[in-house]
């Protein structure tokens, strides 16, 4: 594991930040801070709490700070079924089914699908009806966007999403910075056959819309949707700060209908 001044030093340039400017919001001396930061002195817990939380660090990494200055980790990781999340989950569930009839799911830190509502489960299954293959690996939402065996056929708009979720991968890394999980993923996705490859460097002067919709057919229908996304507020635990609500809206009256029709008719 890597000693932690480097790991200190590496959020310090994320967050692009000075020594003096990080000396001076964490009430240190720039001297003890260079120290840290080459291995010349050992920081005691509470520094490495104090930097880390002025760098606004993910609690995972957090908890890699600690253990590489030799402490205990601080932040629990707990299952998402476990007993004390079961507020949570009671949350996340009202969420979830207050969005029906329209598509609503949630998602961890590397875009897998850890829980959806029943009008998601419905919508992505009559897109895949008839379909033997599917994306590889666990629920995804970055590969069935993204493989040749996901949904993209059916995303009549596909080129303008595919950007737009590039970036938001990017964006929505947890503390800002991709970590190796997220780089494996995006890495996999934008490697698979018939992605542009100049979507592994996103052109930063490209405008920028207000709202990049997702459009799909089939069967001669057409589901309009644009969506949102919602973290935990203050959590204290790996888990849910790694997770991410996503619910979909319809754009136009004909994607309310459909989905209408969806939810009647079983997702036939």
């Amino acid at each position: 594991m890597p000693d932690v001044g480097p790991l200190l030093k590496h959020w310090r340039g994320a967050r692009r930040l000075s020594q003096l400017a990080l000396a001076a919001e964490a009430a240190v001396s720039v001297r003890h801070l260079s120290f840290v930061e080459t291995g010349r002195a050992n920081p005691s817990r509470a520094m490495v709490l104090k930097l880390a939380e002025v760098l606004d660090v993910p609690l995972r990494e957090r908890n890699t700070l600690l253990l590489s200055a030799g402490f205990s980790p601080e932040y629990p990781e707990s299952a998402l079924d476990a007993p004390s999340l079961a507020a949570v989950r009671e949350a996340l569930e009202a969420i979830l089914t207050q969005q029906e009839p329209f598509p609503a799911l949630v998602m961890d830190r590397s875009w897998d699908i850890r829980h959806t509502n029943t009008a998601a489960r419905r919508f992505f299954a009559f897109l895949r009806d008839g379909q033997a293959e599917q994306p590889p690996g666990p629920a995804n939402v970055l590969r069935r966007m993204f493989h040749p065996d996901g949904v993209r056929r059916h995303v009549t708009n596909w080129p303008e999403v595919a950007e737009a979720l590039v970036r938001r991968a990017r964006r929505e890394a947890i503390g800002g910075v991709l970590d190796e999980r997220a780089q494996r993923i995006l890495g996999e996705v934008l490697g698979y056959p018939g992605v542009p490859s100049h979507l592994r460097v996103v052109d930063a002067t490209a405008p920028v819309l207000p709202i990049v919709p997702i459009r799909y057919e089939r069967d001669r229908r057409r589901f309009d949707y644009f969506s949102t996304v919602t973290t935990l507020g203050t959590p204290q635990d790996v888990t849910l700060q790694e997770l991410r609500i996503e619910c979909f809206f319809p754009m136009d009256d004909e994607t309310r209908e459909h989905a209408r029709e969806l939810a009647g008719s079983g997702g036939k």
